[in-house]
This record gives structure tokens, C-alpha cells and sequence, in this order.
């Protein structure tokens, strides 16, 4: 099936999954000092909600998750604020122009880091399209498949300059997705830079009048090797949490067609 957003031409039939599903098994990945989630039927004395159990008709399961921790999830400036901002109301549309861009973070004393000039490089050895880009797709090297499953906690994973992140937000890309369970370092001493920097936020008690509230953060993707770094639609799916983040199912799909 074939749509046309713009004079863009996109194959409704051929979606690109960048998310990681979320399971109740070791595969899943974990970040934040968590456990693995739960997902188990519920028990009523001797009913189990099971259908192989022999005791219930349906499935009838209850699911326990940290949506930071636990896989692919989006998330609003609710998540640093002190006010609520729930990502279910900041985000009302759900099509967008989207670059991916891959990149190996740079070694910077112990950690690596992706950088504001590694980020201009990437964006500027890209052939544009005439477009504004409202999505950047971050995939960071080395690109293994174990990012499915991995286990983050006390790791020290790559993690987004500040000044990246202020350049992100001055480039006017209103979302940023990326293959890492946070934009900032793990051990920060609850300074979140490129979340402060990425949103605009200066004082997560009070907040200032031309922070970005539309703005979102998708964390833990995965795009695997064959998918060309390039031009895209990017469809963002979530769940209608009214939470700062949920659990969420960005799709791409490659842009078949261009006429003037």
C-alpha cells in the first residue's frame, strides 16, 4: 500500500521496526539497577488466567515494567520536571521527516561520547532531501546485536555532549531517538545535560516559558546494520500512558519516491 505524505511517496507495506520488544525472559535488555519485567496470568484461588493451565478460557495476564528501563520507550520533558507533563499529551502527531545518522562515540578521558562536531559531520556528509528534519535516528558504533539484551546497569555506556544536545535543539529536530539507554551518562550526579539541553529546561522546578514541550526522547532502539543511514518517514507509536514516558514502536519507512 502505498501513501504520500507531501510529495513524498512511502510503501505502507515495507515498515523498518526500530524497537526492541519487551519480554519476561533474560533477553530483555535492562538498565537502572532493575529486574527483568514480569508478565504472569492472573490467580484468583484456584482460577489461573492461563488457557494452558486448563482452568481459564483466556489469557488474562498482568505485566509488570519500568518503561526506562526495560526497552524502546519515549519520553516528554515530564520526566526531569517537577510539574507533571505526560508524553501521552505532548506528543499529537505521530509522522515524521527523519534523518538517521550513525556515528562512533568519541573516547574522552573514561567515557565515550558522542559529540557536537561528530553529530555536524554526520548531518553534513548526508545528501538532504528538501526537507526540514524533525526526527534524528542516532545509531552508535560498534552495532551489535547483543544491544538487544544487553544489561546496562553500572556499564558507563556511551552517552550525547551537552553541546550536542544544544546543537540538536538548535538544528529544530523536535525528536531524537538513539540506541543507548539514556542521552546522558549513567553516573551524573543528576546533572541530565542533554536532557536539560535537548528540551530547554533550565530549572526543572520552574519552568522556563520556551522550554519545548513537544519535544520527545526515544531511548534504547535498534537499527541494524542493513538499514542505510539516510532520509526516512518516521512513524512514532506509543501507548496512551499519561505517564513522562511509554513504552513506544518508532517505524521508518524509506522515502520511494520524490517529485518537485
Amino acid at each position: 500500500m502505498l501513501a504520500k505524505i507531501n510529495n513524498f511517496e512511502i510503501d505502507l507495506s515495507k515498515p523498518i521496526d526500530i524497537s526492541i520488544p519487551l519480554t519476561n525472559t533474560d533477553e530483555n535488555p535492562i538498565a537502572w539497577y532493575i529486574e527483568k519485567p514480569s508478565i504472569e496470568p492472573v490467580v484468583f484461588g484456584d482460577w489461573i488466567g492461563k488457557v494452558s493451565e486448563g482452568k481459564s478460557s483466556t489469557n488474562f495476564n498482568n505485566i509488570f515494567f519500568n518503561p526506562h528501563g526495560h526497552g524502546t520507550h519515549t519520553e516528554c520533558l515530564g520526566h526531569i520536571t517537577n510539574d507533571f507533563y505526560s508524553i501521552n499529551q505532548s506528543l499529537k502527531q505521530f509522522f515524521f521527516f527523519a534523518k538517521l545518522i550513525t556515528i562512533e562515540p568519541e573516547k574522552i578521558e573514561e567515557d565515550f561520547v558522542i559529540t557536537k562536531e561528530q553529530v555536524l559531520h554526520a548531518l553534513s556528509a548526508s545528501t538532504p532531501l528538501s526537507m526540514t528534519i524533525e526526527a534524528l535516528i542516532i545509531r552508535t558504533l560498534p552495532n551489535q546485536k547483543d544491544k538487544k539484551s544487553r544489561k546496562y546497569s553500572n556499564t558507563n555506556p556511551p552517552y550525547l555532549a551537552e553541546d550536542a544536545a544544544v546543537f540538536i535543539r538548535e538544528s529544530e529536530i523536535q525528536h531524537l531517538l538513539i540506541d543507548l539507554p539514556s542521552v546522558d551518562k549513567e553516573h551524573d550526579e543528576g546533572k541530565l545535560l542533554a536532557h536539560k539541553a535537548f528540551w530547554n529546561v533550565k530549572d526543572a522546578l520552574h519552568l522556563n516559558s520556551d522550554a519545548r514541550l513537544n519535544a520527545t526522547i526515544t531511548e534504547m532502539i535498534y537499527v541494524p546494520d542493513e538499514i542505510e543511514d539516510g532520509d526516512y518517514i518516521l512513524n512514532l507509536q506509543i501507548a496512551s500512558f499519561e505517564n513522562d514516558a511509554s513504552p513506544s514502536k518508532p517505524i521508518l519507512y524509506t522515502i520511494s519516491d520524490f517529485r518537485l
